[in-house]
């Protein structure tokens, strides 16, 4: 500590710091520029066994059975922010005022629109472009358009309904894969006769669990705290 009662950092563990950082900045570039103009990757394996996979759509396929538990993973990361967010509190929190007549026309044309193209995304997923955080991306987006219209959650759906529509998707990919495991299975290894079924349960749940979250990080708060405020 010098005189001024500031921390500061010693010159050997600068030049450590510098020395470390230029080496990794080197790597870095290195297998950067080593790659191959062009590779094949895992494409032709993945079209190979698109008959197992439940699914007619190379992305979906990879996305919710070849690494099913990658998606699994993005869902919790999504609740861990939620959750991040509730819990800095009602701090900041801001109620607006009544919407005017023109963003309450709209909100009832467009929020019905809304959900219905979710929907379609969300079939739409098995055989072309589509899937559950597209889905859930749009129908999250019908939800904030109602929040910017004026529309709160009912208090009684604000507590443990809310938080079980959260952890939905978490919830049921970790079900399913504990059962998947028990006879003796690997995780998230759907059997070929079961996986369509069960990509689609998967999506289902991830489109209102994703559409709740994003809806929620927008709001901010927890509706309870912001109700108690």
């Amino acid at each position: 500590m010098n005189n001024t009662g500031e921390n500061t950092i010693p010159l050997s563990l600068r030049l450590l710091l510098m020395v470390l950082l230029t080496v990794m900045a080197v790597g870095l570039a290195y297998a950067v520029l080593s790659l191959p103009a062009q590779a094949p990757g895992l494409s032709v394996y993945a079209v190979e066994n698109i008959n197992i996979s439940g699914v007619s759509n190379p992305v979906t396929a990879v996305l919710l059975n070849y690494r099913a538990y990658d998606t699994f993973l993005e869902l919790g990361v999504l609740l861990l922010a939620l959750l991040g967010v509730w819990s800095l509190g009602c701090a900041g929190c801001q109620h607006q005022s009544s919407p005017g007549p023109v963003l309450d026309s709209l909100s009832r044309l467009l929020v019905p629109i809304l959900i219905m193209v979710s929907g379609y995304l969300l079939w739409a997923g098995a055989h072309a472009p589509g899937g559950a955080f597209q889905a859930g991306s749009v129908l999250g987006a019908a939800g904030v358009l109602l929040l910017l219209a004026g529309w709160r959650i009912h208090a009684g759906l604000a507590g443990l309904p809310l938080r079980i529509a959260l952890v939905l998707g978490v919830a049921v990919f970790a079900l399913v894969g504990a059962v998947l495991i028990l006879p003796g299975g690997q995780l998230l290894a759907f059997p070929p006769a079961y996986a369509g079924g069960l990509i689609l349960l998967f999506e289902t749940v991830a489109t209102l669990s994703i559409a709740i979250s994003l809806t929620a990080l927008f709001l901010g708060a927890d509706p309870d705290e912001e109700d108690a405020s």
